[in-house]
Formats: C-alpha cells, sequence, structure tokens
C-alpha cells in the first residue's frame, strides 16, 4: 500500500512517525520549522527507540519543507502541529486538500480533532493518539524513549494504516471511542509540566516519590472531573486510568516493582513540555491542565492543583531556567 502523506507540524512526534511511515515504503512529505530543515538537510532523518530500533534516512531521501504549498496532491496529512495552532492549520488546509483527502490528528489534548473538523466539514477527519515520548537529538536524531503506541479513531483508512506501523514495530491501534482514549493519554500528559519544572529525565522524575505524588494530585483532580462527565476511560497501559494515583504513592520500593511492567522507558526520555521550555517556546498546558480546569468547571468542581500548575508554567516560558524539587512542587501544588 502506497500512500501519499503530508505530515503537517514535522516536529518531533511528526519526524518519527514520518521515518516510521518512510521505513515502510510509504511516500511522505513534512512541513515545519526552518530550523529542522536545515537539520535534516545536512544529517538525514534517523529514528530510534528503547527497543533498539535504529533506521536512516539519508537527505536525498527526504522531501521537507517550510510552507503548507502543493497539498493538493497528498492522500492523507497527518496533524500534529501544537494545539494552539489548529485552527490555522485546519483553514490552510480546507483551501488545498482534494475531497477525498484524509485528515489525520495526532496532537495533545482532546478537542483538536472537533476543531478541524469544523473547518473540513467536506473531509474525513480522524482523531488519534500517540502514547509514547519522542526527544530531538539533534543531529536529525528523534528517539522514542517510552513504551506506549499509536491509536487513530477506528475507519478504513485507520484499518489500512496497520501493516505499515508493523514494519517498525510500532504498537498501533484503532479504537471506537477515541474520546476516552484521548482523555486517559491527558491524564498521563498530565507529568508533562511536572517533568518540564523538575528539569531531570522522566526515569529520573518518576523515582522520586514527591514528584509522583504531584502527578498523582493532579490526575485525582481531573479524575473527579471525569467521574461527573459520561466520558468511559480505556486502559492505555498495564492499569486502570482510574488506579494510576494510588500505585503513584506507592513508596518507591513497590512502584518501582509495579511500573517496570506498566511503562518502560529508558534514561534519555524527556517530556515534550521540558523541551519547549528549552527551546524558549510556548507550551501546551492550556491543552493538559487547562482542559481540567475547564471540565471542572463544567461539572461543578474544583482542580486548584492543575490552576496552580498551569500558572508556574506559564512563568517558566518567561523565565528560562526555573527549577523545582520534588518537596517544593509537592507543597505548592498542596496549597
Amino acid at each position: 500500500m502506497t500512500l501519499r502523506v503530508a505530515i503537517v507540524g514535522a516536529g518531533s512526534i511528526g519526524c518519527y512517525l514520518g521515518g516510521v511511515l518512510l521505513m515502510a515504503g510509504g511516500c511522505v512529505r513534512f512541513h515545519g520549522r526552518p530550523r529542522l530543515a536545515a537539520e535534516l538537510e545536512q544529517f538525514g532523518l534517523r529514528i530510534s527507540d528503547y527497543r533498539g530500533l535504529n533506521y536512516h534516512v539519508p537527505p536525498v531521501a527526504l522531501d521537507y519543507r517550510c510552507g503548507l504549498d502543493a497539498l493538493d496532491e497528498v492522500t492523507t496529512v497527518f496533524v500534529t502541529v501544537k494545539c494552539s495552532d489548529t485552527e490555522a492549520v485546519g483553514q490552510a488546509l480546507a483551501q488545498q486538500l482534494k475531497p477525498d483527502a484524509v485528515v489525520v490528528s495526532l496532537q495533545n489534548g482532546v478537542g483538536n480533532g472537533d476543531i478541524l473538523r469544523a473547518c473540513l466539514p467536506n473531509h474525513t477527519v480522524l482523531a488519534g493518539m500517540v502514547s509514547f515520548n519522542v526527544l530531538q537529538q539533534g543531529q536529525g536524531r528523534f528517539h522514542a524513549g517510552t513504551q506506549g503506541n499509536i491509536t487513530i479513531e477506528d475507519a478504513p483508512l485507520s484499518r489500512e494504516l496497520a501493516p505499515l506501523f508493523r514494519v517498525s514495530g510500532t504498537q498501533y491501534q484503532t479504537s471506537d471511542n477515541m474520546s476516552g482514549v484521548l482523555w486517559s493519554k491527558l491524564l498521563l500528559n498530565l507529568n508533562n509540566p511536572i517533568n518540564a519544572l523538575a528539569n531531570i529525565p522522566l526515569k529520573e522524575q518518576l523515582k522520586q516519590r514527591s514528584y509522583r505524588r504531584s502527578l498523582a494530585i493532579l490526575q485525582e483532580e481531573a479524575l473527579r472531573a471525569l467521574a461527573l462527565s459520561d466520558i468511559d476511560l480505556p486502559r492505555l497501559n498495564a492499569l486502570p486510568p482510574r488506579w494510576i494515583p494510588r500505585v503513584l504513592r506507592l513508596p518507591s520500593v513497590l512502584f518501582r516493582l509495579i511500573a517496570q511492567r506498566m511503562l518502560a522507558i529508558d534514561p534519555l526520555a524527556r517530556s515534550s513540555m521540558w523541551e519547549d521550555l528549552q527551546r524558549g517556546r510556548s507550551t501546551e498546558i492550556d491543552a493538559l491542565s487547562g482542559e481540567v480546569l475547564r471540565l471542572a468547571q463544567r461539572v461543578g468542581t474544583a482542580a486548584p492543583a492543575n490552576r496552580k500548575i498551569v500558572a508556574l508554567i506559564k512563568e517558566a516560558e518567561s523565565s528560562k531556567g526555573l527549577q523545582y524539587g520534588g518537596a517544593e512542587l509537592l507543597g505548592l501544588l498542596r496549597s
């Protein structure tokens, strides 16, 4: 199966996804930032993961563009831009795509698919989710450092994609409950701001009980709001979502025994929000803890710790170098 794919917003996730599809023989065009265009032109694209995957695409085999041009030639568009750019991208796609082109959102947050559908009422738009972290390592290298999968809303296209992901060993599935999948992923992504403020690798951060307890507080607030909604939360790893805060609060010895089965993390893994802060970019905190706040308001409950973490990340966006120890951050979220 040969697809003519465009990846719009080809950063960490987008470049890794493109490498996976190129490995399977897909025809892939990347649309992203000039910095990455120059980097890939010099070094090519290399994708790797915690299991040992290592695949290189030479510069001559890459098509990386800095504008949204010639999109009328593609059959499938994967949108991997920041949530704040979704509407603008949707409006741009509406001007160029063929009527039968399919758009797939692989973004953080829970509302991007709806935004794209509003912009593209005559196109098929599928919601999707990537549950693993990808870190840019420089020189065209993109490393998936945690266990996880790609899930896309069940449809003919998403079922046809399965063999392509199988080539690289990427875990892949379709779902008819994408709202629940996206909220389950958002619960896990509430660790992104904690990791960004800790300024240490994910594995080291999760070994420290105080950071895990901070994450448990954020997740419990979200779970209280979700319990008052009609959203069914599917399991994304070994534990049901509602059990995860209890496990996070366990003493570290017990947590490590359970977590080694629940989630494989290599020493290189960091959150995408940490990377955003390091590069001086705005983060997606409004689509994560901000979404928890909006849900809590709709169902009539409170989420003060998520409100606090939003404020801390906003401060970090304008004050590079902020770092919080585990006990310090836990105290702030409890206050």
